[in-house]
């Protein structure tokens, strides 16, 4: 029997329940996991509220790591005892066994841990392709990520050190500004006593950033499009906050011929091959210095409590639910 954490309507963190189900054999080109860590994500938020809604009873989660079980028919790139992990789904990482197809699923390399692995997932394959082909930073560019204390945050931070951008995080905390510093940013702003534009025109001299990428939404997004220089690109890849307002095109040339876009991790990896280059960056990036910081640790009988700490922002880096 499997544990496994699914909701019959959305809701509050109180809608995620635990059950105990038969996870059954794999069929063609399924493999059967047993998980060993799962992946907090905000999306899985936007899930469970109905922001993004999905077909209920639903589970929810994206992302874990695990070990092959079974193989089913048709798979032949993995075998029983394989290190694997995901981050792009399909929906249901939060159990301790389950049948996903071979194509989601990618080896772990020894150096990195199951763990590591189901932290860093879908959140390091967003600041993959945040930062090298949605916009692809280069060394000397400033750069405004926010939320940087966060789980991608910290991964963009000291990805774009190693690149040698010029690196500025908004954080909602001087503890969370010490801890953005330490991975990668060069300089930080605290978001509810500054003002994020004029800070951002006096780190760059007044010209701005040729990119935000902007994950938190409806607070940050007048400062976000304030930011840029002429011509920037203003990212929208989440809404922590709540949605953004609505974009008119006449505030994007009022501000500068700005670029405006909405990007999902899902589109960028839904081809294999993008998803394994995606994937081998990621991996090479780690190897080579990028930390995943796992902050915060949870049962995963305690899925509703890892909720409502992400919803406070009561976490930093990357949080995990072990089955």
């Amino acid at each position: 029997m499997a544990d496994v954490i699914r909701f019959a309507s959305p809701g509050g963190p109180d809608v995620l329940a635990l059950e105990h189900t038969e996870t059954g054999d794999p069929g063609d080109g399924e493999v059967r996991i047993k998980q060993t860590a799962v992946g907090l994500n905000y999306i899985d938020v936007y899930h469970r509220t109905g922001q993004y809604p999905l077909p209920l009873p639903s589970g929810v989660g994206i992302e874990a790591a695990g070990i092959v079980e079974a193989v089913g028919d048709g798979v032949t790139d993995l075998t029983e005892g394989d290190r694997v992990a995901y981050g792009a789904g399909p929906i249901g990482a939060y159990a301790s066994e389950r049948l996903m197809p071979a194509g989601r699923l990618v080896k772990l390399p020894d150096a990195i841990s199951d763990e590591t692995g189901a932290a860093m997932m879908l959140k390091g394959m967003t600041a993959e392709y945040l930062i090298r082909r949605t916009f692809e930073v280069k060394a000397g560019m400033p750069v405004l990520f926010h939320a940087a204390a966060g789980g991608v945050g910290l991964i963009v931070g000291q990805w774009l050190k190693h690149i040698g951008a010029i690196t500025i995080g908004t954080v909602g905390t001087k503890e969370k500004a010490e801890l953005a510093r330490a991975h990668g940013y060069d300089h930080t702003i605290l978001y509810r006593e500054e003002d994020i534009a004029a800070r951002v025109r006096d780190i760059t001299g007044g010209d701005g950033v040729p990119v935000v990428y902007d994950g938190v939404g409806q607070d940050t997004f007048s400062a976000s499009i304030d930011s840029l220089a002429p011509r920037g690109l203003m990212v929208s890849f989440g809404a922590a906050s709540g949605p953004v307002p609505a974009v008119e095109p006449k505030l994007l040339s009022q501000k500068g011929s700005l670029y405006f876009t909405r990007p999902t991790v899902m589109t960028y990896v839904e081809r294999r091959e993008d998803l394994v280059d995606s994937t081998n960056a990621l991996f090479a990036a780690v190897q080579a210095g990028v930390k995943i910081e796992i902050n915060q640790r949870y049962a995963l009988k305690d899925a509703a409590r890892a909720h409502r700490d992400l919803e406070a922002r009561k976490t930093t880096g990357s949080s995990i639910l072990i089955p």
